[in-house]
């Protein structure tokens, strides 16, 4: 049973796949108060009890903004001790996104920008449409990025390249996000929710433990020294062995047949 969001929409988009609309296009689909706390509750629900679901797929409502970061107006003449306790439950919620197990992959229908880019980033990778643009703004602005942006940037992108970006504030295009490693793939409007749930589809059809576990090792792997995640990467591995899925996987190739996954 799917829940009900104030500024979120939910529904089952393909078999396994949950596609997740941010839901505030009068204002760009702007991160505030509320959307914080429905997406932690969200991220929060899907790493406790993710049930059938074996991928996600984020994306914004309208065709103009995937996400345009903070909503400056709500902030408006909040007290620093307002300020903090917002930016507390956006901390929570996109580190959430950052642990969710089942892959989440973007589907940037327009332009990101700050917490709506850092957003993008926490995600396992991206498609986006041909033209969306994309910035971190925040040093423009009086702050700095303060949801991943430092970190999750340098890592796409590479340092430099990230210094230049986030030092300036100045936008970029879809195209040089393509290039620089943003993103995976550039799309037309209207082909970018299919291929973005082919994509999906494609990844919740393969054995749901053993892409979990997958991206596990990724994730953590990259933040070790290359012989501890090797040793990490085995000990992931031999979480699959005795599965039903592994057994389903190697029958089905002997017998030249699809195989049917049931994440056991």
């Amino acid at each position: 049973m799917l829940k009900s969001y104030e500024t979120l929409r939910t529904a089952i988009a393909a078999s396994h796949v949950l596609l997740v609309t941010l839901n505030r296009p009068e204002v760009a689909n702007a991160l505030n108060t509320q959307m914080g706390r429905d997406l932690l509750d969200l991220w929060t629900s899907l790493i406790a009890e993710p049930g059938d679901l074996r991928c996600v797929v984020l994306t914004g409502s309208g065709d103009r903004a995937f996400c345009a970061g903070g909503d400056l107006k709500e902030r408006n003449g909040m007290t620093q001790e307002q300020w903090v306790a917002q930016h507390e439950i956006f901390e929570r919620q996109y580190w959430a996104l950052l642990d969710c197990p089942l892959p989440v992959i973007a589907a940037l229908n327009g332009h990101a920008y700050a917490g709506g880019l850092e957003m993008a980033l926490a995600c396992d990778f991206a498609y986006a449409v041909k033209t969306a643009r994309f910035a971190l703004t925040e040093v423009t602005l009086g702050i700095m990025p303060g949801a991943g942006g430092t970190q999750l940037l340098p890592r796409a992108v590479g340092e430099r390249r990230a210094k230049e970006i986030i030092l300036t504030g100045k936008p970029f295009g879809a195209q040089e996000a393509l290039e620089w490693g943003i993103l995976n793939k550039l799309c037309e409007a209207d082909t970018l929710m299919p291929e973005v749930l082919a994509t999906a589809t494609t990844i919740a059809a393969n054995a749901p433990i053993s892409v979990r576990q997958a991206k596990k090792s990724m994730v953590y792997g990259m933040q070790m020294d290359l012989r501890t995640a090797f040793r990490f990467e085995i000990e992931a591995y031999n979480r699959m062995v005795g599965t039903e899925d592994r057994q389903e996987g190697i029958r089905a190739f002997n017998e030249k047949r699809k195989p049917q996954f049931r994440g056991r």
